[in-house]
Order: structure tokens, then sequence, then C-alpha cells
């Protein structure tokens, strides 16, 4: 389906590949990974022709339909699911051909929509934006209603409406809660045609992908399998490498220091439980990650007070109008929570309170005296000083630091060289979220509280997070929808849940689950309530009495059409009389011909009007059922 032969890519003065090659075909669904900047967005732009290469041959199968994810949406009064619907190109064709269409072509045209299955695009589209997280009523609003995050949805919501046989996305989950993950996740894994995926979610690849394409040196490298299968591969391979090797093991060490030494007391027990279940996969992993540029660890908690956080009967939410009531938690040192929910539960009012940036509007929030937090938020993003270096962002903090030092440890976070004196302004997403994450470091907290740490990071940095925040010895709070992090990161789990929260007691795999039967049953509460077998049969009476003036006129309809066929037969017996095509007869055969041409106008239009009335009565039965 899409052929790269020999191919060289060069963006400015940075070769992004070269004499790269690779075949891809439907049915596949490729996970594209490498480091950042190694070109993995140019090589999606290259397939859909926004970019052409510089050397070699790139090969398209003749007529595919390539869905691809818009970067903005224009702001306009359009309602949520039209602009959805505007992803079937097709559909939309059809549906304005027959606004401009003759009766003649109606019966075509309406053929046209069968096969584009255009009657059920409308349900189509809401369940897609349903998935994605909209509730009923915003499938009306317009889309300048909705917020960035929320824009970024309705687009992905649109590549995925049109009907396509390529599938191009670059980092699909990113703005989105851990429900609409695992929907994508679900909608993705049944997609026919050749998927070409971005993501840096281990567990999302992992449920998705067939195959795994590595940029590696500029070359591009193709694995069998999921993510988990790919890192295992690519581990054995730099595993070989003696120096990788020893820093593996270098890592482990530090691992099984930490577990002897907490695992026989109380305290630290279920952290010693938590790092052991890492070390199993760090065994099998770590060798992936030898050549990350990212390293960093968090300094010794400063000690505070027990409980670091005492929250009694506490009511927070905005504008006078509370999104959670009747709050009872207490953080205690070492605690390290998750917390799930879906969007708008009040997930990041919670954190938000916390972090002391919301006041409760009832009750008791009382943090512990040597309290120190260190807060990520998607918004400290923008906080940042753009024309600040991330040197000084460093200094401001702490004026004493001395450049080395601070050279030394933003190197840690992939800030290296002339880099830590550049303003931050054209910095990407990702160097931005990791400057955040380096400033949070180094404040040496013993509350961290993570709303989203992981969107813009890459699979390396996400690996270094993880490993650095296992070896944290502070409380956490977490909100995230990279289910990696909460499983190694994370002893508890809390449900916010309908103005709630409460301890919850599965795991992961139950909240998946959980999910599946919250909608069951969301869907069963909306359905009709059951009648009596009286109140039923008074329904069907009305219904048959409602319908009866249609049921009259398609009966009236079938006896035209039956009428009108015996005509248009005997018409045809008399046009069969080979005399009547002589000279001498043509005065007699032209009304048979214009009568013909008749009979079949009026036939048309005869079975259109069944057809119309037909489509009225099952709209009304299907209303009334």
């Amino acid at each position: 389906m899409i052929t790269l032969d020999d191919i060289s890519l060069q963006r400015g003065s940075k070769i992004l590949l070269t004499h790269a090659s690779v075949q891809m075909h439907r049915g596949q669904r490729l996970g594209l990974t490498g480091p950042n900047g190694c070109g993995k967005t140019s090589l999606l732009m290259l397939i859909s022709g926004e970019l052409e290469v510089d050397d070699g041959t790139l090969a398209l199968q003749p007529g595919i339909e390539m869905a691809t994810v818009a970067q903005e949406i224009e702001a306009s009064e359009q309602a949520a699911i039209e602009y959805v619907l505007d992803g079937d190109r097709a559909l939309r064709e059809c549906q304005q051909a027959l606004v401009d269409a003759s009766d003649d072509q109606l019966a075509a045209l309406h053929q046209r929509m069968e096969e584009l299955d255009g009657y059920t695009a409308n349900a189509r589209a809401a369940r897609l934006l349903s998935g994605l997280g909209f509730s009923e009523a915003q499938l009306q609003h317009t889309l300048n209603e909705f917020s960035g995050g929320w824009r970024v949805r309705l687009n992905l919501a649109r590549a995925l409406m049109c009907p396509s046989d390529v599938l191009l996305l670059d980092e699909p989950t990113n703005h989105l809660d851990l429900e609409a993950v695992l929907w994508l996740e679900q909608w993705l894994s049944s997609y026919p045609g050749l998927l070409i995926l971005i993501s840096h979610d281990r567990e999302f690849l992992d449920a998705v992908t067939t195959h795994i394409l590595s940029v590696e040196s500029a070359e591009l490298i193709r694995y069998r399998g999921n993510y988990s299968a790919f890192e295992q591969q690519r581990a054995a391979r730099l595993a070989q490498q003696q120096s990788a090797y020893e820093k593996q093991q270098r890592e482990i060490s530090h691992m099984q220091s930490y577990i002897e030494r907490f695992r026989a007391k109380a305290t630290k027990a279920r952290q010693a439980q938590s790092r052991l279940k890492a070390l199993a996969r760090m065994q099998e992993i770590a060798p992936a990650y030898v050549d990350s540029q990212f390293s960093f660890a968090f300094k010794e908690a400063p000690r505070a007070s027990d409980p670091l956080f005492n929250i009694e009967k506490v009511s927070v939410g905005y504008n006078d109008t509370p999104i959670l009531e009747q709050l009872e938690l207490q953080i205690r040192p070492g605690q390290r929570i998750g917390l799930l929910g879906p969007n708008g539960a009040g997930k990041s009012t919670l954190i938000k309170m916390l972090a002391q940036e919301l006041t409760p509007m009832a009750g008791e929030c009382s943090p512990a005296k040597g309290l120190r937090l260190g807060y990520f938020a998607q918004h400290q993003l923008e906080q940042l000083d753009p024309q600040a270096s991330p040197l000084l962002h460093l200094t401001r903090l702490d004026a004493k630091v001395t450049e080395q030092v601070g050279r030394n440890f933003l190197g840690g976070f992939g800030f290296h060289g002339d880099r830590v004196h550049e303003p931050v302004a054209p910095f990407s997403g990702g160097e931005k979220s990791r400057l955040v994450l380096s400033l949070l470091v180094w404040q040496q907290p013993n509350l961290l509280l993570l709303d989203e740490p992981t969107n813009h990071l890459d699979l390396e940095m996400r690996h270094a997070l993880t490993v650095a925040l296992q070896d944290f010895d502070g409380a956490m709070v977490v909100v995230s929808h990279d289910r990696h992090l909460l499983r190694t990161c994370a002893d508890e789990l809390y449900l916010v849940h309908q103005g709630r929260l409460d301890l919850y007691e599965g795991n992961l795999d139950d909240y998946r689950q959980f999910l599946t039967d919250t909608h069951k049953e969301q869907k069963k509460a909306k359905e009709k309530p059951k009648h009596s077998k009286r109140e039923l049969r008074q329904r069907e009476a009305e219904k048959r009495k409602q319908l009866q003036p249609l049921r009259r006129e398609l009966s009236n309809l079938e006896q035209s059409m039956e009428t009108l066929k015996q005509e248009q037969q005997e018409h045809e017996k008399l046009l069969s009389d080979t005399t009547l095509y002589t000279e001498e007869k043509k005065a007699e055969l032209q009304p048979l011909l214009i009568r013909q041409a008749e009979l079949k106008t009026q036939l048309e239009d005869t079975e259109w009007q069944w057809l119309q009335v037909s489509e009225k009565i099952e709209q009304a039965e299907s209303s009334n059922g």
C-alpha cells in the first residue's frame, strides 16, 4: 500500500533519514517511535504529501483515501456534530447533490447514500464524539464554545469519521482523559486499513499496534509485535554492548538496595513491593533506554508533620457551585495516590485545592507544618517566562546555584550546551514540560501533585520520570491517562465520581470493567420505562390510529403502481409489433412512444412516493416502539 525505497530526508541542516526503506500494508497498525527530533512527525508529513523526499522513492497505492488530524479549527458558529460530519467528504458531496438534484437523479443519489451508509452518519458521528468524552448537549455546541483541548478532540473525531484506507495519527491521546484513551484504544484496534501512529503511551501502543517502526540513527527499523515486544527485541541488541550492560546493572543494583533496606519496615513495605514489580520489568526493558539523554532523581524529601494534609467534610468548586462535596482524606508521608474518574468529575479540582490554588467552600483543609509542595499542571507551561532561559528560570528559584551546577542538573532533563541559555519561547511542549519538571525537582518537595505530567513527554523521558518517581520517598497524588505510570508509581487508587472521593479497591484492569458497567447502566437509565399490558395495548391502538392515513396512502400507491405496470406491459406488447416501425404507421407509433415515456416517469414518481411514505411509517414505528 505504501513503499519507501532508499529515501533520504533532511530538514534544514538536520539529516532525519538516510537510505531508509520499508513497506507498509493494509491491516498493519504501526507504532512510530524514536527520540524527540528524530523525524517521526516529518515522516508522517512525507506520507501525507506535505513534504517531499530529498532522495529515493515514496510510492502510494493509487486511489487510496488518507485521513489525518487537522492542527487547527477556524472559529465559527458551526455545530460540533456538523463539523465532524464534514470529515466524510463523499457523504457531504452526496448530500449536496441531493439538494441540487432534479427528479430523475434522486433515485441514483439515494442509492449512493445507501452505499455510503449515509443514513446512519449522524448516529456514527454522535458515537465518536461520545467516545471522546462529549456530552449529548455538546454535540450541538458551536466550535466557538470549545477550548483548545476540546478542539483537538473534535479534529480527532473528524479524522475518524473519514472512511479511509490509511490513518495517520500524531499523539492522539494528548488532551484525552483515561476513559477516552480506553475508548480510542478499542476503536483503533478494529481499524481495517493501515494505521501509522505516533504515541508516547506504552500501554496504548501495546494494545493497538501490530508492528513498531523505530527511527534509529536516521534509519527505519521495523519490529514485529507491539511496544513491549519491541523493547525486548531492541534491548537484546543493545544489551550486547558492554557499556549498556553495565549501566543496566547499576540501575538494578540501586533498586535492589532500596528493596533490601526497606522491605522489613512496615512504613515502607508497600513502596518496596512496588519497586519489586518495577525491578522485574526493568530487567527486561532498561537496556532499551541506555542511550537516553535523560537522567535525574529527587532529593530526599524533607520531614514534615503527619498527616501532610487533613481534609474533613470539604466542599470545593467554582463560582459558588460545588464540584466535590463532603471530602474526607488524609495524606500521609510516603503515601502514593492515583486518582481515577471520568472527565469533568473533579480530579483537577481536587489537585488545585491541594495546591492551594482553590479555597474550599466548606469544611477543613489543613496542610502540615513543614509541607513543601511540588505541583505540576499544564497551565504552568504557559506561566514560564518566554524570554528567560532554562538556566535563568533555575537561578530565579535559587540565586546561589552556580552555572556549572545548573548546567549539570539541567543536562539530566535534556538541556545541553547553549540550550541552557536560549529563551523558552520557541521551545516545544515537551521541552517546556521537562523544564517545569526540572524546576519542581529542584525545589525538593515532600508532596508531589501531578496533573497529567506525561503530556508532551516522549517515551524516554516518561521512562526517566517513572524511575525517578519510583525512587521518590515523599508523598504523591497523581492524575494521569498513562496507565504504566499509574501502575508503577501509585500504591492506592481513589475514584472521583458523582461529586465524591472514595478509595477504589480494584486495579486498572478492574477500572476498565467498571467503566463498561457504568456505561451500560447509563444506557439502561435512558431507555424508556416499561409499561403495563393495558398501557401497551393503548399505545399500540394509538399507534395504529396514527398510522392509518399513511397505510391507506401506501396501499393506494401500491395499487397505482400495479395499474401503471399493467398498462406499461400492454404498451410494450403493442410496441413489439414490428409493422409499427414502417413509414405508413409512423403517426400511430408516435403517441405510443410518448405514452410509454409518460408511463415510465409516472411509475418512477409513484415508486419514489411509495419509498417516502414507507420511510415515514418506519420512523413512526421506531419512535413509538
